[in-house]
């Protein structure tokens, strides 16, 4: 048997003791007295939930804010986006869940256009993002802190198990160009690379 329980005035969380002036001890004239006894219970609840609401929506805003200021910066360190039809190299990478890149490591000459055809061959969300090394262990950090957030900047690929997805890059300066797989725990795990450009 399903019993259903209506609260009523006198035993609603949020029941008002209204006084009406005739019945207030100042008499007709004052002003009706209300007493919200959980009121402060339920705006500290509302406040609550607004915060609640909010950090994703501000980790977000953090997020695109970092991807604008931290890889576009990085751009010029790094390289920068490279157009397919100039393409001078494609390199196959292969992602597995043993949180492992295929190849991990790549030579490349200053001035290459690479095509990555990025394949994830395992049952969870994979990514590659080229970055630093300094910048890539930032940027996983604040990753921890939004599971579920995907990129869509020129230097990063989000991709689903069993997708491939293809990223072009334009190696502009020698050195070193870091990779790796910023999903939450990923990158902890040892899932990235090294690039070396000559």
């Amino acid at each position: 048997m399903i019993r259903s329980h209506i609260a009523s005035p006198a035993t609603s969380p949020i029941a008002a003791d209204v006084t009406s002036p005739s019945d207030s001890p100042v008499g007709r004239g004052a002003s009706s007295r209300r007493q919200f006894p959980n009121a402060t219970v339920l705006l500290g609840a509302a406040m609550l939930a607004l915060v609640g609401f909010a950090k994703p929506a501000l980790a977000d805003e953090a997020h695109a804010m970092h991807m604008q200021h931290g890889h576009g910066g990085e751009a010029t360190a790094i390289g920068e986006p490279g157009v397919d039809a100039n393409a001078t190299r494609t390199v196959d990478v292969d992602m597995r869940d043993t949180m492992r890149f295929s190849p991990a490591t790549l030579t490349v000459k200053r001035g290459d256009t690479v095509r990555f055809v990025v394949t994830n061959n395992g049952k969870i969300r994979h990514e590659l993002t080229l970055g630093t090394a300094a910048s890539l262990a930032e940027h996983a950090k604040m990753m921890q802190q939004m599971p579920g957030m995907s990129h869509a900047e020129p230097n990063a690929v989000t991709v689903e198990p069993g997708q491939k997805k293809t990223l072009v890059w334009r190696f502009t300066q020698a050195g070193t160009v870091d990779f790796a797989c910023l999903e939450p725990g990923h990158f902890e795990a040892g899932m990235k690379g090294v690039i070396n450009v000559r």
